[in-house]
């Protein structure tokens, strides 16, 4: 008879399998990643990795909850902290999305080619899907707030969250694509200051606040990403 493991036994086997698939997302793309991979990766059977996963596309769904765990893990104390008013509140949540992602940097930059290839195509629409799903409703809390006060005057204030995170999101990619171009010249600074200008004016009418209020990604964590003097 199997040994009955413990919850945090159970969990710790899990997060082990999904850091291992992780691994193997990055560095071979998810279509060319098998479970024969992982198996290898941990000397484990098939058995035990049906145990805790029904089949590949059950462990991918896993993944990508996990990272969204991660990611709200850097919101949720911003949105529930009572003391700042709503424009604060957004400005601490690019910070901390920005500094989240720049601690990662050398991890990030040294994935992002097989991250941003057609392998992993499915996953990236995966995680599109989900941080509209739970990330939008946090900030349509701040945007709800700053109703409120009265700092916020979005034209829809029912889709405004989803559709400034949508805005944002599509920002990230093609700041990433950017980073990872071997065709980054004297003249690719002043491109993303207009890409981030006209992201930010974007942000800033959807949700209804005056202009220039927004930072959406500071010039020093630029100039860390792109090794600008």
């Amino acid at each position: 008879m199997a040994r009955i493991l413990k919850k945090d036994e159970y969990e710790a086997k899990r997060n082990e399998i999904l850091s291992a698939a992780q691994k193997f997302v990055y560095t071979k793309g998810y279509e060319k990643m098998s479970i024969q991979d992982i198996l290898n990766e941990l000397g484990i059977s098939k058995g035990t990795f049906f145990h805790y996963f029904k089949s590949k596309q059950a462990m991918l769904d896993a993944l990508v909850e996990r990272f969204m765990d991660q990611g709200e893990e850097q919101i949720i104390p911003i949105v529930k902290d009572e003391s700042l008013p709503a424009i604060e509140k957004l400005k601490k949540y690019f910070t901390a999305a920005g500094n989240w992602k720049v601690k990662q940097k050398d991890y990030l930059i040294s994935l992002m080619r097989v991250w941003y290839s057609d392998d992993n195509a499915i996953i990236r629409q995966k995680i599109t899907n989900h941080s509209t799903e739970r990330i939008s409703p946090l900030l349509s809390s701040i945007v709800s707030q700053g109703i409120q006060e009265g700092t916020f005057k979005p034209s829809f204030p029912d889709q405004s969250g989803g559709v400034a995170l949508s805005l944002i999101q599509s920002l990230w990619d093609r700041l990433s694509l950017m980073i990872i171009s071997d065709e980054q010249n004297s003249e690719s600074i002043e491109e993303i200051k207009n890409i981030l200008a006209a992201y930010t004016d974007s942000i800033e009418k959807v949700l209804g606040i005056p202009e220039s209020t927004l930072k959406i990604i500071n010039d020093e964590i630029i100039n860390q990403w792109f090794n600008f003097k």
